[in-house]
Parts: C-alpha cells; sequence; structure tokens
C-alpha cells in the first residue's frame, strides 16, 4: 500500500476516532482539564533542556521554514532533502552534550513549518527515509535519551506550509494555496502525533508551535489538546496548542485556552508561581544552524538561566546542529562549561522554586526547603546588598564557593556582602538558611 493510500485511511480512522478524555464539543465554555500535577512537578524541578532545530535547512545555514520562498526558493527548499546525508550525526553523543551541560529534558523539531520529518512517517514521503541518510533520527533520539537519562520530547509544528492541504504557504505563511482542506490535513496531523506518541514515547512534552496562523482556531486547539491527552495523559503540552499566547512574552491571557504552560521566546518571563512557563532562547541568534553566527557568552548563558529559574521558569536552550550531523563545536565547547558551572551550583537551580527576592538588575534567588539561594550578579558600587526585609530569621549563611559571607537582618532589610576579592565573576551563590519553609515566604521585589 502506498504512502498516500494510508494517508486516506488514516484520515478516515481519525474522523471517526472518539475522544475520550474531554471533549470541547460536549463542554462548551468549560475549562480544559488541569496538567497532570506529577508530570508538572517533575519537569519543573528539571529546570533546564536542550532545544534542537534541525533539518535539510542546515545545508543552506538560512533560517528553519522562515527562509524557504524568502533567501531559499521553494522548489530549491523542497529538495534540500535529496541531499541531506548527516552521516556524522550521533544521538548518543548530542544526549551526552546535553547532560554535559547539565541538562535533564530534549524537545527536537519532529516537523517545523517548512513540513520535512525527522521520523519515519508512513503518511508523507517528504521524511528522513527519503533522504540519502535515510535513518530515523526521532527512534536513535529517543532511545539514546532513555538509555542516559534524558526525558525525550518533540516540537511539532502545527502550521505546515508545504503540505497541500494547510491553507497558507512561504514566504512565511503570506501566500495561500490554491485547494486547501483544512479537515483532512487535521487528520494527517493527528495521524503524525499518534505515530510520534506511540513510536517514540513516552514523551515528556509535546511542544507546539505555528499556532498563530488564521486557519487554527481555537476550537482546533481545543481539541487537538484532548487528543493528544487521549493519547498519553501524562504528557506536558505548552500553550501553542491553542490561541491564547499573545506574542512573544508567550503568556496564556485566559484559563479557556488548552495548554499546560507558558512560552516566552527569545525574552527571560516575568516572575510568576501560579502559572508553570518556560523560556526558549537560542545558543546563537539563529534557530537552525547558520555559519559564524554570534555565539552568548558563559555569563549571557548563567545570567540567563538564573534569571529564568529565579522567576520561577524553565530554561529551553537552542542549538542548532550542523549539515553533517554535529552540534557546532563552539556551541558544544560553551555548553560543557555552563554544565561546569552547574556543577558548583546546580544545588540552587535543581529542584527549586523562584523568589522569594524576584530577579533585578542584582541578580535572582530560588528556594527549597528551609533554603534561599541569592544569585548576585551585580552588587552595588558601595560593595553591599540591601534586600527588603522578610519575617522569617536568617540562621545561617555561606556563599558555595566558600567565600566568606557578611550577613545582617533587621527590620529594615537584609544586608549581605562579600569580599571584592572573593565575588564571583558571574554570580556569586549564597545560601540562606531560614527557620522557615522558604518557598511558603510570599515574594518581595528587590528595589
Amino acid at each position: 500500500m502506498t504512502r498516500a493510500a494510508l494517508l486516506v485511511m488514516f484520515a478516515g480512522l481519525l474522523a471517526v476516532q472518539p475522544v475520550c478524555l474531554w471533549s470541547a464539543e460536549s463542554a462548551p465554555g468549560a475549562k480544559p482539564p488541569a496538567a497532570n500535577a506529577d508530570a508538572m512537578r517533575r519537569w519543573q524541578e528539571m529546570r533546564f533542556g536542550m532545544f534542537i532545530h534541525w533539518g535539510p535547512v542546515s545545508l543552506k545555514g538560512t533560517e528553519i521554514g522562515w527562509s524557504r520562498g524568502k533567501e531559499v526558493p521553494k522548489d530549491e527548499y523542497d529538495q534540500l532533502y535529496t541531499q541531506f546525508n548527516p552521516t556524522r550525526f550521533d544521538a548518543d553523543e548530542w544526549v551526552e552534550v546535553a547532560k554535559a551541560a547539565g541538562m535533564k529534558y530534549l524537545v527536537i523539531t519532529s516537523k517545523h513549518h517548512d513540513g520535512f520529518c525527522l521520523w519515519d512517517s508512513k503518511l508523507t514521503e517528504y521524511d528522513v527515509m527519503s533522504t540519502p541518510f535515510g535513518r530515523d533520527v526521532l527512534k536513535e533520539l529517543s532511545a539514546a535519551c532513555k538509555r542516559q537519562g534524558i526525558l525525550f520530547s518533540t516540537y511539532y509544528s502545527i502550521c505546515d506550509w508545504h503540505h497541500p492541504d494547510y491553507p497558507t504557504d512561504s514566504p512565511g505563511g503570506r501566500t495561500h494555496k490554491a485547494e486547501p482542506n483544512m479537515d483532512r490535513y487535521v487528520a494527517y496531523m493527528k495521524g503524525h502525533l499518534r505515530e510520534i506518541v506511540e513510536g517514540y514515547g513516552p514523551l515528556g512534552i509535546l511542544w507546539f508551535d505555528g499556532e498563530w496562523e488564521e486557519p487554527w482556531t481555537h476550537r482546533h486547539g481545543l481539541d487537538l489538546y484532548a487528543y493528544v491527552r487521549s493519547l498519553q495523559d501524562g504528557i506536558l503540552v505548552n500553550n501553542r496548542v491553542d490561541k491564547g499566547r499573545r506574542g512573544m512574552q508567550g503568556a496564556t491571557v485566559s484559563e479557556e485556552f488548552a495548554g499546560d504552560y507558558d512560552t516566552p521566546e527569545q525574552q527571560i518571563g516575568g516572575f510568576n508561581r501560579r502559572r508553570p512557563w518556560e523560556t526558549c532562547m537560542t545558543i546563537c541568534r539563529q534557530w537552525a544552524w547558520k555559519p559564524d553566527d554570534r555565539l552568548k557568552s558563559l555569563g549571557e548563558c548563567v545570567e540567563t538561566l538564573v534569571q529564568t529559574v529565579g522567576g520561577d521558569g524553565n530554561l529551553l536552550l537552542n542549538v542548532g546542529p550542523m549539515p553533517d550531523g554535529r552540534i557546532e563545536p563552539r556551541q558544544v565547547e560553551r555548553l560543557k562549561e555552563l554544565g561546569a558551572w552547574l556543577a558548583k551550583y546546580g544545588e540552587g537551580i535543581y529542584g527549586t522554586r523562584g523568589g522569594p527576592f524576584m530577579p533585578g538588575a542584582w541578580g535572582a534567588s530560588t528556594c527549597k526547603g528551609n533554603s534561599i539561594y541569592l544569585f548576585v550578579t551585580r552588587w552595588p558600587d558601595d560593595g553591599a546588598l540591601l534586600l527588603p526585609p522578610i519575617q522569617q530569621r536568617i540562621v545561617h549563611s555561606r556563599a558555595l564557593s566558600g567565600a566568606k559571607t557578611v550577613v545582617g537582618q533587621s527590620e529594615s532589610g537584609i544586608f549581605i556582602n562579600v569580599a571584592r576579592a572573593d565575588r564571583d565573576e558571574i554570580a556569586t551563590v549564597i545560601v540562606l538558611t531560614v527557620d522557615a519553609e522558604a518557598p511558603a515566604i510570599p515574594p518581595v521585589k528587590v528595589p
């Protein structure tokens, strides 16, 4: 049976398949179900993950999806897969890099806006098995993650500028297909998601994108969220499954919209303990690999991580592997430096909550148990840091570097100091032990 025939068969099956968890049709106006609480707690405790944007476009060094019909003519872009042969791809090596960086989960672009699939899909021939490489990237990567204890997850784009049934086209969704069929496309997409969840799961996250385009509606989002949860209840689904995200800030505007967490992009989200969130950010500038792209310094990476976790969010830091299948060596080196920093100071990152002192120009704080971790990235000119008062009593203080700390507490605030010569160049990490559960302390802004 051809793949085209299989697509027709899958579309028919999906059209009549019931969604047993929850239905937007049967409960109009009702809130989508809450995320699996245990899965959410485990994911938030991880705090740091690797994002991977990769595909045949790496051959051109232009942006994935967006360069189709712009920097790269559509016909040329759509044939790049016939040259894609990343013979130096090693799934275990990628996962080893993530582990060396201190990352606990991994999210890879199974299908971006360009429609190319990084797995052996039975519903299209526009996939990795049709390339000269001919190996199932998701299969190898999911197996490597399981072997090495990294939570495997996938990105999937709702919009598909390549597929004839999806209404919009490149460049950037600004043109339209001649004879689209959105219902048939949704069936195709659900078939893909079933292949991914059942063939490569259980997954930690299904990370959706491309929901901003006009063809995708709120009802589509509610239905797709319910469908994914029916495939695996413990999976987490980001807010880009529905229409509730507003701009690059990524916050969901109302509880009527589906999605378990918010997704600020290329910026750090605001302090928020009420709703889970995750900043996604590139280690360079472009999501896909680009020769000589500007690489963030170790200080920039550390400060991004500290400010994100201090705001009670997760950080998903993106790499774009090269055409030969390797993560660029200079990116690997930076990630290993970040992992070395976390080996010293990670107790204040993993398993913590943001606060109680909100992030600011001074740095950020996290907490767990009866400990508050202060990450001081900028000291005042006079040398001492003054934090707002808290009712809980500080019973002990120490710097994770071993430096001597000077701490005073009064009704007017908390005085913190470390000799200039003993301060860490990137972030001085000080632990305050208090006589109560630190996460219960009400968050306070630092002037």
